[in-house]
């Protein structure tokens, strides 16, 4: 048996001890005597006698242990042409006057606190200055539209707003001031301050209620760190927008920081010193747990970079990135490679950086297709790992834990759970299915330290949406398979599996086929409604940059590939070209909404969509009432 076989096994027989020995990780004001409390299951909570501060963990103490001058927080602005470093003991201070600023305001232990902001260093000092003085912060993707916004002021309830004058997308500006202002309009909670950081790209006109970021900081008085129990919340993250009540996924502190410590060592292979990248929002997941928290948690150098993988100016930009700030290990998601791809074919811009520091590339975020992967693999020469994880679970639940130990790769898995997630695949019926076989993902109760305990305020949403469908299990809505060497196999959403003439099929083993083709940069597929099957594929590509060729050709080349690589009984007959698949910020293509108008329905666009142009121009594509182009 390998290491890692004998972490992961030590970590399911023995959860008490294995959390409790990872718990030693961070510093406690009152180190936690238990790690598991069932009590009130399903409502699990990790470290219940525990007491810690977060902030105090994930910058105080590595400046007390005599790394003050290491760079904590590097800034990095193509838009803006700004570089700015941020050392642990600089970073304290920030921090610490901040939180004073908050704490002058009434903000104090338990509070919320919206941030509504671009990718600036101020977004990350706003958080770990709540963490700091105990309250609890919600960050909200910087442009989200006033409706948003105001649903998550009003489910929050926040005493105070941290916001921008402006934020910064591509070579666009984006005013922020009039969005939070027709929000809290929208609204019916209404904050006690708006705080708001002034950009010399656009500055904001300020309200009776506004009070100027730098003003406020300048006559704040610093504040200490608050220890508060590991139950208490860190941090509420609403999921990607939809209709109707945002669900608020709910991070505790004392599971948070176990967690996220334990995972930047095991799955990332990052210690004090070292530095990684991560090509993220801080309005995501990924920027809370690997942008912000994770890094500074491990002592690391953490990389906040306000750009695009490509056009901000070009596709070579996080080469540059990597090059100069010694990046160790680099995050983002597969949509970024493939633009970037897109746009670099043969990837000529690495020639121009040394990136011979550069030991890992993680992707995740979405299904890794095995061309992105054979790609980036053979450009960079390293090990380039797909990791499968979600909001609600707040790290990996399945990756290929480098810090442990190695496992060979196999394209189109993100490899074997990591320790702690008990990760099973069953039948509609609740039966575990054989190796190989397709079902609905699922995780064994309790989940680890760090996944979310519940829902904000809505503990019997928190059962409906992800403990009801399995008995004993959490629901992660995703389907796929585990192969007989225990690997894991994410194919889609539960929704991406469709049921074409009584066959159920994967839409990720089609995209699969039709990345493989030599021209498609990135694709889609969909299934659409159909009187005779029920239900049909339809796929969409886009095509690499300097692809000259008739498009008409290439998607009959993609119809016979598919047939070749699946069967006749995928029944994918229909291909098209198309410029841009409609994406949200984060990169996650839009497959639900592209279904739902191909269905004909009044599909709501969401409002983390990234150009919704591209789904206007898609419009006529997706819907024909006739069935036919």
């Amino acid at each position: 048996m390998g290491m890692y076989e004998d972490v992961f096994r030590a970590s399911l027989e023995d959860p008490e001890s294995f959390w409790l020995r990872a718990a030693e990780g961070v510093d406690w004001e009152v180190a936690p005597s238990r790690a598991l409390d069932s009590s009130t299951a399903p409502f699990y909570r990790w470290f219940p006698d525990g007491r810690l501060n977060v902030c105090f963990n994930a910058v105080d103490r590595h400046v007390e242990a005599g790394r003050g001058e290491q760079a904590a927080l590097i800034y990095d602005s193509p838009v803006t042409g700004t570089r700015r470093t941020y050392t642990y003991a600089r970073l304290r201070d920030e921090v610490a006057a901040f939180a004073g600023a908050l704490t002058g305001l009434g903000v104090g232990h338990g509070d919320r606190v919206v941030i509504y902001m671009p990718m600036v260093p101020e977004a990350a000092i706003a958080m770990l200055a709540c963490a700091r003085i105990g309250a609890v912060h919600s960050v909200v993707f910087g442009g989200f539209a006033p409706p948003e916004l105001a649903v998550r002021i009003d489910d929050a309830t926040p005493k105070v707003v941290v916001s921008a004058s402006c934020g910064i997308e591509g070579k666009r500006v984006i005013p922020y001031k009039p969005l939070l202002d027709r929000a809290i309009e929208l609204a019916g909670h209404k904050p006690y301050k708006q705080v708001i950081l002034q950009r010399p790209q656009e500055r904001a006109e300020l309200g009776p209620d506004d009070l100027d970021w730098a003003d406020l900081v300048a006559g704040a008085s610093p504040a200490d760190c608050v220890p508060v129990a590991a139950t208490d919340p860190l941090y509420i993250l609403y999921t990607s927008g939809t209709t109707g009540k945002p669900k608020g996924v709910v991070r505790d502190c004392g599971g948070c920081a176990v967690a996220l410590h334990w995972s930047m060592g095991a799955v990332y292979d990052i210690g004090p010193g070292e530095t990684m990248f991560t090509g993220s929002d801080v309005g995501w997941v990924v920027g809370h747990s690997y942008i912000v928290y994770g890094p500074m948690l491990a002592g690391a150098t953490t990389v906040l970079y306000e750009g695009k993988p490509v056009g901000t100016p070009d596709a070579g930009q996080f080469w540059r990135v990597v090059a100069e700030h010694g990046v160790k290990t680099m995050f983002t998601a597969p949509t970024a490679f493939r633009a970037i791809r897109k746009e670099d074919p043969k990837g000529t811009l690495t020639a121009e950086y040394d990136l011979s520091g550069l030991r890992y590339l993680f992707l995740a975020g979405e299904r890794l297709d095995p061309e992105t992967y054979h790609w980036a693999a053979a450009l960079l020469d390293i090990p380039v790992i797909d990791h499968w994880w979600q909001t609600e679970t707040g790290w990996p639940i399945v990756a290929n834990p480098v810090g442990i130990e190695a496992a060979p790769v196999k394209p189109g898995s993100p490899t074997r759970p990591l320790p702690g997630w008990d990760v099973r695949v069953l039948d509609p019926a609740g039966q575990p299915v054989e190796a190989g076989v397709d079902g609905a993902i699922v995780v064994k109760l309790p989940l680890p330290p760090g996944s979310l305990p519940t829902l904000w305020n809505d503990d019997d949403r928190y059962v409906a949406s992800y403990l009801s469908a399995y008995d004993g299990y959490y629901l992660t809505g995703d389907s796929g398979h585990i192969d007989e060497d225990g690997y894991v196999y994410v194919m889609g959403r539960t929704d991406d599996v469709i049921n074409v003439a009584g066959h159920r099929l994967s839409t990720g083993s089609m995209e699969e086929a039709l990345a493989a083709h030599p021209d498609v940069a990135e694709c889609a597929v969909i299934g659409v409604a159909d009187a005779l099957k029920g239900q049909v594929p339809r796929g969409f590509v886009v095509l690499k940059a300097g692809t000259d060729r008739d498009p008409k050709e290439v998607e009959a080349e993609l119809v016979r590939l598919v047939r070749e690589r699946i069967g006749a009984v995928a029944s994918l007959k229909e291909v098209a070209v198309v410029a841009a698949l409609p994406k949200t910020r984060s990169g996650k293509i839009l497959r639900k909404t592209m279904r739902g108008i191909a269905d004909g329905h009044d599909e709501p666009i969401p409002s983390t969509v990234d150009d919704p142009s591209v789904i206007e121009t898609l419009r006529p594509l997706l819907h024909r009432p006739d069935g036919r182009d």
